[in-house]
């Protein structure tokens, strides 16, 4: 998560975003392809602690994770 924005516009601990894209796929691994969450931390995540939703995003982003822009849903 970005920390070059001041504190108070950073979102309240409980309402962190989901990475999910909407292209649901996994293979032998169970990593979803779109947005490179296990198959576990996808079902778990609404009730996922903030701590843990970071720890998530954290890694995914370090494993290549892109957010999917409005231009990627028309090309």
């Amino acid at each position: 998560m970005p920390i070059d924005r001041p504190v108070s516009d950073q979102p309240p601990p409980d309402s962190i975003g989901s990475p999910c894209v909407g292209l649901c796929s996994t293979g032998f691994d169970d990593v979803c392809r779109g947005c490179l969450r296990t198959i576990d931390e996808v079902a778990r995540w609404i009730g996922m602690p903030p701590a843990e939703k970071r720890a998530v995003w954290v890694r995914i982003l370090d494993q290549g994770y892109k957010p999917r822009t409005p231009t990627d849903a028309t090309s």
